[in-house]
C-alpha cells in the first residue's frame, strides 16, 4: 500500500482547525486499511482502489476545517471517488476482451472480528462478480451497509441520496445479490481440504483425482484481457476441465512453472510463477456443496503487477507448446 506523500510539508503545523499535519497523517494512516477495503469492494481493482485512497488523502489534507468525524468524512470521500471511477470503468469493461475478473487480492488490510464473516464473504471473486450486477450506487450502499455496517445517515451523506432512497437501493441490491448466490456454501475447513486434494491431483496430472473434486457443471474462466494467452474456448463440465488441467500442468512444470498455495480473495488458490519467480497468473477455486464449482484464472498482466514482477506469458506459452510437441509419439 502506498504511504502518504508528505514531501516538503511534513512540518507544517497550526492549521485553522487547530491540528498539525503530522496529526492528520496519523489519523489518515489509521483509517487507510478501512478506506482501501471499501474502495476495493466497490471497484474490484487493487490499483484503482489505491488511487482512490490517495485522492481521498489529498482532499483531506487540503481541507481547511476539521470534520466532526474523520472516519465518516474519509469513508464518504473515498466512496464518492470510487463511484465516479466505477462509472468510467464500466465503459471500459463493456469493451473488455473476454471475461472480466477482479484483480486478485492476497491480503485484506482491514480486520474487524465483529464483521469477520461479512468481510471474508464480500471480498471473494464470486461476491465481487455479483456486485458487478449492481449499479454504482447500489453497489456502494450494499458495501457500506452489509459489509461495514455504516448507519444510513452516513451512507446517505456518502452517496448523496436521502436515507429513504438508500434503504430502497439496499433492498434492490440485496435482491440481486441473493439471486446469484449458490444454495450451499462451504465452510473454511472444507474449502481447504478440497483445495489440498485439487492441487495434489493437479501436480500429478491425475485426471480421475481432479474429476471427483469438480462439480458436474464446473466452469473454467480465464481473464487475459487480450494481453496474454487464454483458453481457446469456454471450458465446462468435470470431464473436460479435468482433462485440460491434467494435460497442461505437467507441461507447465516441465518448463519451470511452479505454484505457491495462497488464499486469493479469501478463497483457496495459488500464484503461478515462472522459473525466475515472476508472476504468471493467479488461480482461485470457488467451492460450494462439497465440490469445486468454478476455477478462475487471472492472467492479464495488468492485473498482476501488485503481486510482483510479471512473467512473459506469451514466451511461456510457446515453451509449453514446444514441450507438448516434443512429448507426442
Amino acid at each position: 500500500m502506498h504511504g502518504v506523500d508528505g514531501t516538503g510539508t511534513a512540518d507544517r503545523a497550526d492549521r485553522a482547525d487547530g491540528t498539525d499535519r503530522n496529526g492528520r497523517v496519523a489519523e489518515f494512516e489509521e483509517l487507510r486499511p478501512l478506506l482501501f477495503s471499501i474502495a476495493y469492494r466497490v471497484l474490484g481493482s487493487v490499483g484503482e482502489a489505491e488511487d482512490a485512497v490517495q485522492e481521498a488523502w489529498l482532499r483531506f489534507d487540503a481541507s481547511t476545517t476539521r470534520p466532526e468525524s474523520v472516519r465518516a468524512f474519509l469513508s464518504a470521500t473515498v466512496t464518492r471517488i470510487s463511484i465516479d471511477v466505477l462509472r468510467s470503468a464500466r465503459v471500459r469493461r463493456e469493451k473488455y476482451v473476454g471475461p472480466w475478473l477482479p484483480e486478485p487480492l492476497l491480503d485484506d488490510p482491514y480486520q474487524d472480528p465483529a464483521r469477520a464473516a461479512e468481510l471474508a464473504d464480500s471480498v471473494s471473486m464470486a461476491a465481487l462478480l455479483l456486485l458487478e450486477r449492481l449499479s454504482p450506487l447500489e453497489r456502494s450502499v450494499f458495501v457500506l451497509r452489509e459489509v461495514f455496517a455504516f448507519g444510513f445517515d452516513e451512507i446517505a451523506s456518502a452517496v448523496g441520496r436521502s436515507e429513504a432512497a438508500c434503504r430502497q437501493l439496499l433492498v434492490r441490491a440485496r435482491r440481486h445479490m441473493a439471486e446469484g448466490r449458490p444454495r450451499f456454501e462451504a465452510d473454511r475447513r472444507e474449502r481447504q481440504e478440497l483445495a489440498e486434494r485439487f492441487f495434489g491431483a493437479l501436480s500429478l496430472g491425475d485426471v480421475a483425482g481432479l474429476r471427483q473434486l469438480l462439480a458436474a457443471d464446473v466452469r473454467m474462466v480465464g481473464d487475459s484481457g487480450g494481453k496474454a494467452p487464454r483458453l481457446a474456448r469456454a471450458v465446462a463440465g468435470a470431464e473436460n476441465a479435468a482433462r485440460l488441467l491434467a494435460a497442461v500442468y505437467p507441461l507447465m512444470a516441465e518448463v519451470g512453472i511452479t505454484f505457491q498455495r495462497r488464499e486469493v480473495n479469501g478463497q483457496p488458490g495459488a500464484i503461478f510463477r515462472d522459473r525466475d519467480g515472476r508472476v504468471l497468473h493467479a488461480l482461485v477455486l470457488d467451492v460450494a456443496d462439497g465440490r469445486i464449482r468454478t476455477v478462475r484464472a487471472v492472467i492479464n498482466p495488468d492485473k498482476l503487477g501488485h503481486l510482483g514482477p510479471v512473467a512473459d506469458a506469451w514466451a511461456l506459452d510457446r515453451e509449453v507448446k514446444r514441450a507438448r510437441r516434443a512429448a507426442r509419439p
